[in-house]
């Protein structure tokens, strides 16, 4: 799998991801062009990418492929909060 073709099918993930899960009276549905690659990865035959949405709900997905396995993994991330440390 090339890097467009995994960037194109973690945008659908989290499409899939997101319109099946949204509050049903929220009537909010998102696109492909609703979400951005923050950061994105790839080593030898693994894929590694970083996604977030336009949706002010927080989230944020990190979807890795392992070439290996042919296996595509999702983890959904909600951010409770952003400090600064010194």
């Amino acid at each position: 799998m090339g890097s467009k073709d995994f960037l194109e099918k973690c945008k659908k993930i989290v499409v899939d991801y997101f319109n099946s899960r949204a509050d049903k009276t929220d009537k909010k549905q998102i696109a492909e062009d609703d979400v951005f690659v923050v950061w994105y990865c790839k080593s030898l035959q693994n894929h590694k990418a970083l996604l977030s949405t336009t949706a002010s709900d927080g989230m944020y997905y990190e979807i890795t492929h392992n070439g290996d396995k042919q296996e595509t993994y999702v983890d959904a991330y909600k951010k409770w909060e952003n400090f600064v440390v010194k």
